[in-house]
């Protein structure tokens, strides 16, 4: 998946938060707070390409976390934050085998 273009991370008041702007997300009317490791994974994949895997290397890569957790973690943020709230678009890759 990727993060849709004019969705941005800002620091307002010592919370982070996710804000559209721009024309394509003109119906998107919505602020969403994040805790410190979402504004982290944010931080990190903004510009990438990335997937549940990524955003768990990337969580253990940071924090003090085991395997299981972080993969854990990084499908409910993969999931329920990009996706489910609009801010990611899933692209599927196909691999030739």
């Amino acid at each position: 998946m990727k993060i849709k273009k004019g969705f941005e991370l800002r620091d307002i008041c010592g919370e982070k938060v996710i804000i559209a702007s721009g024309i394509e997300n003109i119906d998107f009317n919505k602020m969403i707070s994040l805790n410190e490791s979402a504004a982290y994974l944010w931080q990190q994949v903004s510009d990438k390409t990335f997937d549940a895997d990524l955003l768990a290397q990337l969580l253990e890569a940071a924090y003090d976390v085991d395997h299981a957790t972080a993969t854990t973690d990084a499908q409910a943020n993969h999931k329920c934050c990009f996706l489910a709230i609009g801010i990611a678009s899933l692209r599927i890759i196909y691999r030739h085998i």
